[in-house]
């Protein structure tokens, strides 16, 4: 099996302890809280706006040209279509430009971009696209899983459309590919950190969805 395959089936238990979230059960049923929506959405926001500056790192450390060509474009579309669904979600959920502009990253947002970050500046390109993958790819498998049992109407709908869509599906396959690229001229102990590095981040997801349920805040 490939790289990505392995450490896939390696993290079942987490992805299925995601995949259980009450976050995700609720806004597949359209039971979510808005004010826990309104949270995740602030906090999505701060935390794309990071994203997407690894991702242009990411794509300035590719040592190939379909490497450099993706993670660029991921950076572009990561603001684009993402700001576009916000802005969206803005005027439906009663998100003011004042929120926007107070909004502080919790916890669990600044430890995910901050981890990001690190691997951009100390890691090697290997271990950096690992950690970045599961943001794609869990967001997929999100997706997929909800679609089907999604109540209708949802007044999350566009979310679940958007990342059970073929074109994000698409994006998904493609840094997998890269991934697996990289793995198969790697070393074993290069394979071994990019390992810890996908499981890091797919944590972080679990803590991400889990923090917005509770309307996460600083303790002190």
């Amino acid at each position: 099996m490939s790289f990505c395959d392995t450490i896939w089936q390696e993290i079942a238990p987490l992805r299925r302890a995601i995949l259980a979230q009450p976050f995700l059960a609720e806004l597949a049923d359209g039971s979510l809280p808005p004010e826990s929506f309104r949270h995740y959405m602030l906090q999505d926001s701060l935390y794309l706006a990071e994203y997407a500056r690894v991702l242009a790192i990411a794509a300035a450390r590719a040592p190939t040209s379909a490497g450099r060509l993706e993670f660029s474009d991921g950076a572009k579309v990561a603001v684009q279509v993402e700001e576009a669904l916000h802005q969206a979600f803005f005027v439906q959920f009663g998100v003011t430009p004042e929120m926007v502009r107070q909004a502080e990253a919790t916890p669990a947002c600044l430890g995910y971009t901050n981890y990001l970050a690190s691997l951009a500046a100390t890691r090697s390109y290997e271990e950096l696209i690992a950690g970045i993958l599961p943001c794609f790819w869990v967001y997929w498998e999100v997706g997929c899983e909800i679609k089907p049992r999604a109540a209708s109407p949802n007044p999350y709908a566009a979310w679940i459309d958007t990342y059970a869509a073929p074109s994000f599906g698409e994006a998904t396959d493609r840094v997998r590919a890269l991934v697996d690229e990289a793995a198969d001229n790697a070393t074993p102990a290069t394979r071994a950190v990019m390992a810890t590095a996908f499981r890091n981040a797919t944590r972080y997801e679990w803590m991400f969805w889990d923090s917005a349920y509770r309307r996460e805040t600083w303790p002190i």
